[in-house]
């Protein structure tokens, strides 16, 4: 199954941080992460692919990252993807569980296109809880 990856993810690998000082939950989502590479399943979307390269300062790292990325074609967002993330927002915020734009998007194509979301953000994983509670998520 193919799996949307949240920027969190994105980070442990490409970042400098020793390995070694990775959680257990943080390397689990590293090995994820890199098998779902290998098996060609990462599903990457635009907002997530800026998250990752926003804040860089050095040029160099910027475009080293950016060229990192350039192997990862950005799933097609409609503006079916972005009225449910509108509808699984307002799910989340009446049940009391607030999101962030860029994680009720991940959601939403999730949800639409049946993907697994990869991520140990709490917010998001607080939102997918509840949507697999939900139903609307395996």
């Amino acid at each position: 199954m193919k799996v949307v990856v949240d920027t969190c993810a994105w980070t442990l690998l490409l970042r400098r941080r020793a390995r070694a000082a990775l959680s257990s939950d943080e390397q689990f989502i590293l090995a994820s992460l890199k098998e779902a590479i290998r098996d060609g399943r990462v599903v990457l979307i635009g907002p997530v692919r800026q998250e990752v390269l926003s804040g860089i300062k050095a040029k160099a790292q910027f475009e080293k990252l950016r060229n990192s990325l350039a192997a990862f074609a950005d799933e097609p967002l409609t503006a079916h993807h972005f009225e449910e993330a509108a509808r699984l927002f307002n799910l989340c915020h009446s049940r009391g569980v607030e999101c962030g734009s860029t994680d009720i998007l991940i959601c939403a194509v999730a949800v639409q296109m049946h993907y697994d979301i990869l991520t140990y953000d709490k917010g998001l994983t607080r939102c997918v809880k509840l949507l697999r509670a939900e139903g609307l998520m395996r």
